[in-house]
């Protein structure tokens, strides 16, 4: 399977998706009308065509031999293209090589739709016009309009444009994606391949998809037919109203397979509200990294039935979290009065709050909740890794025994060995024994422990001591913080009794 976004580049012309109207009856949202003619005409002249033009790198081959047409990605006729022009290079020129030849404009086409028809502001994927030197916007009766880009966010892949035109103009308005459930009809309107105003209809198949895309992925999934070309177009319920911004497909071939996604308009309304008042998005940001709560960790860390939200794997020393009191361990459960149901949750209710607010968050730490304040901070363009505070080297070797492990302290040889970074400090693991809960939990040596049940450790005898204080009390899984190259991460353990290695 393969994700793919659905602008369409190439010699292939799009027109985009198209809207429907606003019918406020409660039987329309309930049920399929016998047609969906009214709603697509009444909404058809909001759409718009997306055409970007850029200067790319000339093609190597013979001065003037022809270029291998752009196709639409997954088309049957790109590879016979491609070997066909690679066969008819000159005999020693390889791919890459010849003379100059003069730069080309390359043009790709897309979907948007305008939201206001004074202002003339039309919403778009960020994928549709990144790197286009000229932007034009083409209306239903064929008019094309200079357009001028307002502000991007590739994060959530949204573009705001522009447009200046003497006549009235149709909009179309958001509505509330919130409301939408599995099972609603939905109607997407667009030019797949370039054959033209395409209606399709479906339902929403599914809701909240991760599809692998970025930190806010919350796609709304629907079977109405979407395809290369209806990027940026929009996706309807049955009052007319926008629920969706159409942006990527999941198929085995490249065309529809009933598998499309739609960023929800819950979020899509207010990054393009930010991006029409300020050109860019602010985000509230913490500081933090998380990892989710496994039935493990939460047996671990006694959380309460039920209750997962994130964990925190590091807290960065200069960011908001830490500077409130947060640590590695703690467990958010509520952000500003929202429930964390699942780590990946987090990064985007952070997100929604305002930069430098201060917002109640609720964590678990010691076996009970206590709520912190934060003030939010912003989030950067490249968020940073947080590192571990020092910690004294010890002794070692040591055998931890149950666990399948064999650590040591911190020493210049080991630092050598494992290629650990002279500011690490913990606990290094030199073995690690197959077949024993520290294999099965893929624990390596050269990670390095740094926490026991979120108590810091330095030496082999105090990670002896936790595990030791952790058996007393009967319990059963230890809740390690372990650091490696990728990061540092909780891993939770089985204890098995004292000197018993697990059958």
């Amino acid at each position: 399977m393969r994700i793919a976004h659905l602008a369409l580049a190439g010699a292939m012309a799009l027109t985009p998706l198209a809207p429907l109207s606003l019918i406020n009856t409660a039987q329309a949202q309930q049920r399929a009308p016998e047609s969906f003619a009214p709603l697509a005409r009444e909404l058809l002249p909001a759409v718009v065509n997306i055409s970007t033009t850029k200067n790319v790198a000339p093609r190597s081959g013979r001065p003037n031999a022809p270029e291998m047409p752009q196709l639409p990605p997954g088309s049957p006729f790109e590879e016979f293209f491609r070997d066909f022009f690679n066969r008819n290079r000159p005999p020693g020129q390889g791919q890459g090589e010849g003379p100059q030849q003069r730069q080309r404009r390359a043009q790709s086409l897309g979907s948007g739709f305008i939201i206001d028809a004074q202002e003339g502001i039309v919403v778009t994927n960020n994928h549709v016009i990144d790197g286009a030197d000229e932007i034009n916007v083409i209306l239903q009766d064929k008019t094309s309009i200079r357009a001028e880009l307002v502000g991007t966010d590739p994060r959530t892949d949204i573009a705001v444009l522009r447009i200046k035109h003497d006549k009235p103009l149709a909009a179309v308005a958001f509505g509330n994606s919130d409301q939408s459930e599995v099972g609603d009809w939905v109607i997407a309107i667009g030019n797949p391949f370039g054959f033209g105003g395409t209606v399709t209809a479906g339902i929403v198949s599914a809701r909240g998809r991760d599809i692998g895309q970025g930190l806010y992925d919350d796609f709304i999934q629907t079977d109405a037919s979407i395809n290369q070309g209806n990027s940026g177009g929009p996706l309807f319920n049955m009052r007319g109203q926008v629920i969706g911004i159409n942006t990527a497909i999941v198929s085995p071939s490249g065309v529809s397979a009933g598998l499309g996604f739609a960023i929800p308009s819950s979020m899509a309304s207010r990054v393009v509200a930010q991006l029409r008042d300020a050109g860019r998005v602010r985000r509230g940001w913490i500081g933090v990294n998380i990892q989710s709560v496994t039935d493990d960790i939460a047996e671990a860390l006694r959380l309460p039935a039920g209750t997962r939200g994130a964990l925190i794997a590091n807290a960065q020393a200069d960011g908001p979290a830490a500077k409130a009191g947060i640590r590695s361990g703690d467990v958010i459960i509520r952000f500003n009065g929202v429930a964390v149901p699942e780590m990946r949750a987090l990064p985007r209710i952070v997100a929604d709050n305002t930069v430098g607010g201060s917002v109640p968050v609720v964590i678990w730490r010691d076996g009970k909740e206590e709520t912190v304040t934060v003030t939010l901070g912003e989030l950067p363009a490249e968020q940073r890794q947080a590192g571990a505070p020092a910690a004294p080297p010890g002794p070692g070797p040591v055998e931890l025994t149950g666990l399948g492990l064999r650590v040591a302290a911190i020493t210049d040889e080991l630092r050598q060995r494992f290629n650990l970074k002279p500011e690490q400090r913990g606990v290094v693991i030199v073995e690690v024994t197959p077949g024993t809960p520290a294999a099965e939990r893929e624990l390596r040596p050269g990670d390095v422990i740094v926490e026991v049940q979120q108590q810091r450790v330095a030496t082999p005898s105090e990670v002896q001591e936790q595990i030791e204080r952790l058996r007393r009390q009967n319990r059963n899984v230890g809740l390690f913080a372990v650091e490696n190259a990728g990061g540092q991460r909780f891993v939770p353990l089985r204890l098995n009794a004292r000197g018993n290695a697990p059958g």
